[in-house]
């Protein structure tokens, strides 16, 4: 019975948030006289009911996975990583220098080594935060907001300098090799990389539920001090946890270069963001795997579904954007509801206003 509540509260957690935000959207629909269901219809209907459009949404969605994986271990133990985006954007691009530079290597080698070096980018930008919050006990958040911003500038700084192509009419760099690209498949956008998306989903959803360290992570986000007394090294676990986080955030950034863009841009990441828009998909899916799967999925057909609408309707494709703002203002209730009990404390206030009022009558 409890297995069943758990279960129920867990879908409410997700629909609710999600359900609003398409039910205010609606509104905003009808207001500028366009029919909501027709809208909602046709996305739905081109993005996931339709091959090519599934296909396409899951193509998008393998990064998303993978920023969502990367936010949700650390955001169970209580380690907030603002810099998945950082981790993502300097693993891609740092791929993408190896996959022009590096020649003469056969596709399966030349792939490996552009994902790894991603990866590890990733990894060695998370180990400045990491060090510091498991040794002098400096806050996270802070300094993984601060080197977001630090990542922006280096990217700037090299694609704009040693690594620009001049025959571009935009601040980019050389395009990757043909043997470092993952290859379309099916005829359509998808590509291996959603398979490998696949394959750490997988090892991590075996890592929360069945392995010591999902243990661990859940032990240290809810009491740190008490794991620390019962023998547990936390310093060294938030070492592992935030290296994971980078090298999962690294591979999505390299993944997306050689998936989709082929070569790093400034707006590389998009708007937000891969890393917010893993932050926001990690928060739907309440840190769950399955949860941030299906959230990936979801948030994907949105943007593939918005190229659509603009076609079929008169409603514009910003549209999607109005949702995911919708969407992200009610889940940071949600979080900061989570963090602080902020329910609990407004029903505590009102039981006291209403003993009070009796008391004076």
């Amino acid at each position: 019975m409890k297995k069943n509540n758990t279960i129920l509260k867990s879908i409410y957690n997700v629909l609710f948030p999600v359900l609003s935000a398409l039910f205010l959207g609606g509104i905003v629909i009808a207001a500028i006289g366009e029919n909501p269901f027709l809208t909602y219809s046709i996305m739905i209907q081109k993005s996931l009911f339709s091959v090519n459009g599934l296909l396409k949404t899951l193509h998008f969605a393998a990064p998303l996975i993978l920023t969502g994986l990367a936010i949700a271990i650390t955001f169970k133990a209580n380690i907030f990583n603002m810099g998945v985006e950082g981790q993502a954007v300097l693993g891609a691009f740092f791929a993408g220098v190896v996959g022009f530079s590096v020649k003469g290597l056969p596709p399966v080698l030349h792939i490996t080594l552009c994902v790894l070096t991603g990866m590890v980018v990733g990894m060695l930008f998370a180990l400045i935060p990491a060090i510091l919050k498991a040794y002098f006990n400096v806050n996270e958040m802070v300094v993984t907001l601060m080197l977001n911003y630090v990542v922006v500038e280096i990217v700037k700084f090299l694609s704009q300098g040693v690594f620009k192509d001049p025959s571009s009419g935009y601040v980019s760099t050389y395009p990757i090799l043909e043997s470092a690209m993952f290859k379309k498949i099916f005829n359509s956008d998808l590509t291996i990389f959603f398979f490998i998306a696949l394959v750490v989903f997988g090892i991590m959803y075996i890592v929360f539920k069945h392995s010591k360290l999902g243990y661990e992570v859940n032990a240290i986000g809810k009491n740190p001090e008490f794991s620390e007394a019962t023998g547990m090294k936390v310093s060294k676990k938030i070492m592992v946890i935030m290296l994971i986080s980078g090298a999962i955030s690294g591979l999505a950034g390299a993944g997306f270069l050689m998936s989709e863009k082929f070569r790093f841009t400034l707006d590389f990441s998009g708007s937000p963001g891969l890393g917010w828009d893993g932050m926001l998909i990690a928060l739907l899916g309440s840190h769950n795997p399955v949860g941030i799967l299906i959230a990936a999925v979801f948030y994907a057909a949105l943007k593939t579904g918005s190229d659509y609408i603009s076609v079929f309707t008169n409603v514009p494709k910003d549209i999607v954007g109005v949702i995911q703002g919708i969407l992200i203002l009610l889940l940071s209730v949600k979080f900061f509801n989570g963090q602080f009990d902020l329910t609990g404390k407004l029903k505590n206030m009102w039981k006291r206003s209403k003993s009070g009022e009796q008391k004076a009558s």
